[in-house]
């Protein structure tokens, strides 16, 4: 799906790509081999909405995230999560479908959004704050639920489910 550069405090991480990404050791997958997913819903001006998303919280999952795969569905996504806050930037180095990218704060608010990314592009997008959630979304979904900076993101990682 995507390549991350991660641009904190000179940091440099390629990556979203291949393979399938959970929550904890990054090894659990569903019965039939498919990535397991959490529950996370983002909280807009037209109400609760609700997606199952893969986790990339290791920096093996990070690298790789959602590179060379297929377009998500409507409900799916990947949450990026990072041990700390700072600048995130991502790339669509070897990501086939456009994505929207959600850089999203501590408490769980969206900082910024980068709407219908271009396919394969290695040109980096900033989170434009300190961000330690990144949500990847199918093109065109955060503007389809009304997603705004300031909006809500509910999930564990963010300590608000």
């Amino acid at each position: 799906m995507t390549g991350i550069v991660r641009l904190g405090v000179v940091t440099l991480i390629v990556g979203l790509g291949l393979g399938a990404c959970s929550g904890g050791t990054g090894t659990d997958e569903a019965a039939d081999g498919a990535a397991a997913t959490e529950a996370l819903t983002i909280v807009t001006d037209t109400g609760r909405h609700a997606f199952q998303v893969e986790i990339a919280d290791d920096e093996e999952e990070r690298q790789r995230g959602l590179m060379f795969r297929p377009p998500l569905p409507n409900g799916g996504g990947m949450l990026f999560e990072f041990p700390e806050a700072s600048e995130q930037s991502f790339w669509m180095h070897n990501t086939p479908s456009s994505l929207d990218i959600l850089y999203i704060g501590p408490d769980g608010r969206i900082i910024s959004i980068a709407r219908n990314t271009t396919p394969n592009s290695d040109t980096p997008i900033p989170s434009n704050g300190a961000a330690n959630g990144v949500l990847e979304l199918r093109a065109g979904r955060a503007a389809e639920i009304s997603a705004d900076p300031g909006d809500q993101v509910i999930h564990p990682f963010f300590g608000n489910d």
